[in-house]
């Protein structure tokens, strides 16, 4: 439950490569999302000036997230919404994986690690970049001796902000896990569909948004002083 599987190792140059199962679920997720980008853009080409059917469907949801996430860091830093609808995807796609029998990526802090450090690369980029010697300012308010602890503060934002989405995937997995574990057979049919429908739909759904929503908002802060 709580360790990753190890898949294979491969040697490039004489250095040790793990691919686990995480490297290997989140290949297959980014696979199925490729193809829906492809099946997508082949789709665009013959699409109709009034929408219907699978254009109406991805119209609806490019819409809504553009409208979410522009509502949320301002029309300056609209740009950044195709990498968080990407980022979206991939959180929400591998809380779904698990209802197929994969470990959800998500439940390795290694992946959610990953997600909030980018998260923090653009909070300092776009800090920097909008607000260059205002933002270093803020890591030392009120006064420089307080640098330390602000610095701690910033840092710990991307540490909070993974352990956040792994804690609350990584307790469904092993609630379904013991589940699956501790049951006869006859009460394994039926009823871990709304295990599932809890855990991987409703709650990857609500942690995907609240991921989401405070990288938004950590970059916000940091580009926009008037907040």
């Amino acid at each position: 439950m709580l360790n990753v599987d190890n898949i294979w190792v491969v040697y490039v140059a004489g250095v040790e490569i793990w691919i686990t199962e995480t490297i290997l679920n989140t290949w297959i997720i980014m696979l199925f999302l490729i193809g829906l980008a492809v099946i997508a853009r082949i789709k665009f080409k013959s699409f109709q000036e009034i929408p219907r059917g699978f254009q109406n469907a991805i119209e609806v949801v490019v819409e809504i997230f553009d409208n979410f996430a522009v509502s949320t860091i301002g029309p300056t830093l609209s740009y950044l919404a195709p990498w968080f609808f990407a980022v979206f995807a991939l959180i929400l796609f591998s809380a779904l994986s698990s209802i197929f029998g994969l470990r959800a990526p998500t439940a390795d802090w290694a992946t959610t690690f990953a997600l909030a450090l980018a998260t923090f690369g653009l909070m300092v980029a776009m800090g920097l970049k909008y607000r260059r010697g205002a933002y270093l300012k803020t890591y030392i308010d009120p006064h420089w001796i307080f640098f330390p602890m602000n610095l701690i503060g910033e840092l710990a934002k991307p540490v909070a902000l993974s352990f956040r989405l792994y804690g609350n995937m990584l307790s469904g997995t092993i609630i379904l896990t013991l589940y699956y574990a501790l049951t006869p057979r006859f009460v394994q049919i039926g009823i871990p569909a709304f295990l599932h429908a809890f855990f991987d739909v409703l709650f990857g759904a609500l942690q995907t948004y609240i991921f989401v929503i405070i990288s938004l908002m950590f970059i916000r802060l940091a580009a926009d002083d008037n907040w």
